[in-house]
């Protein structure tokens, strides 16, 4: 780790030029020859994109970044203090540290936590910015965390690992055999350690390929961070064989949408209706959760088709996702589209349907934007309609 970069004049041309076009400011001499010019460089651009990301880091001072790449894949705080109002206990393991930005928020829940980075650069950079942050009851490990735990005979409450995918399984499904560490071969052996397990998936991965994969699984949560689904975390307790409950949250400025339901119990079943006044599209944590029928059970709303995946109800109820009043409903063909649609502005979604998004602007002529949103989609009578809509804010 380069230290040089935490000198003062350094500090303050890194703060005033945060946002700065680095390509241009490349171009520039470098002011400060004894810093290698590259490493200033990438913690300008660092920097920026902790911004919005990780505001805790970029207000506190003289913190060290690792690359712009590192940063982009971190947890967002919000993300992180999600994460850390699930769990807490005595002593806790995190085996993937990374940047740190998860543990940061576990430190709150926990007496006792366990950093462990493989990187030693990366592992020095986050002991560094943990003194900075004033986190005092982190102990860090620079090596392979397995080293760790064969070390050691402490019992942690939880262990935490966020696998990262091997290079040479690139283009194949994502599977966690796949990944490093090797959770399903090693999960028998963290139960040696542990009785709690949490493990942090990418989004891409297919929830019932996880649990081809992995036993003991409790909760699944599944966690979207302004309707863009950033992580998969399959909770596993050690000898649990019981029922397991997905739980879904879209984290938004104002709140954060919840909802949750247990796999395979279908006690009831879902309706299925004509759109009425309002018009419902849940938010893209449930879409991954795969729970469409549950949303219909649990609000007592319903489905427009079995697979539209679009709600409906006569009064206006409070619901997670986007929200729309119908103002008009067309069968979809030429005279319709014609009359009604052709050469205007809307904004598409599709669900269900035939034609996609860029088919259906360039056939009708539809520039993008404006007030109106209409939904492509197949009715329960298996009728091709359009749902022409006014949002609900």
């Amino acid at each position: 780790m380069n230290t040089s970069i935490l000198h003062h004049d350094i500090q303050e041309f890194i703060i005033q030029n945060t946002g700065a076009d680095v390509t241009k400011l490349a171009l520039q001499k470098n002011p400060f020859p004894e810093t290698d010019w590259i490493l200033i460089l990438n913690q300008i651009e660092a920097r920026s994109k902790a911004k919005e990301k990780l505001p805790t880091w970029f207000t506190a001072e003289n913190i060290i970044y690792p690359s712009k790449i590192s940063v982009e894949q971190t947890s967002s705080e919000k993300t992180a203090a999600y994460k850390a109002s699930l769990i807490s206990g005595e002593s806790f393991i995190d085996l993937t540290g990374g940047f740190g930005v998860d543990d940061y928020y576990f430190s709150k829940k926990f007496k006792s936590i366990t950093h462990c980075e493989i990187n030693e650069e990366l592992s020095a950079i986050v002991t560094h910015n943990f003194k900075q942050l004033k986190v005092e009851n982190c102990t860090f490990y620079a090596g392979d965390s397995i080293h760790l735990l064969e070390k050691t005979n402490h019992r942690f409450d939880w262990i935490y690992i966020d696998p990262s995918r091997r290079n040479d399984s690139k283009g194949k499904v994502f599977m966690l055999k796949d990944c490093l560490p090797n959770v399903p071969e090693l999960l028998n052996y963290y139960f040696e350690k542990s009785d709690s397990v949490l493990i942090k998936t990418a989004p891409l991965l297919d929830i019932s390929a996880g649990l081809s994969e992995l036993k003991n699984v409790k909760n699944i949560h599944i966690i979207a961070l302004e309707n863009e689904v950033k992580e998969l975390l399959f909770e596993i307790h050690k000898n649990y064989s019981g029922e397991i409950t997905l739980k879904t949250a879209n984290i938004l400025k104002e709140k954060t949408e919840t909802f949750e339901f247990v796999l395979g119990s279908e006690t009831s079943f879902p309706s299925y209706g004509l759109p009425l006044k309002y018009l419902y599209e849940p938010n893209s944590a449930i879409m991954k959760s795969g729970g469409f029928d549950e949303v219909s059970i649990a609000f007592q709303i319903d489905k427009l088709h079995k697979h539209s995946h679009l709600y409906t109800s006569e009064d206006l109820i409070d619901f997670p996702g986007r929200k729309f009043e119908i103002q008009k409903i067309i069968p979809y063909n030429k005279n319709e589209m014609k009359n009604k649609l052709a050469n205007k502005q809307a904004n598409i979604t599709t669900r269900n349907f035939p034609e996609t998004v860029e088919n259906i602007r360039k056939k009708w002529k539809i520039k993008n934007g404006g007030n109106l949103y209409c939904f492509f989609t197949t009715d329960v009578k298996d009728n091709k309609i359009v749902l022409i809509c006014t949002k609900i804010i």
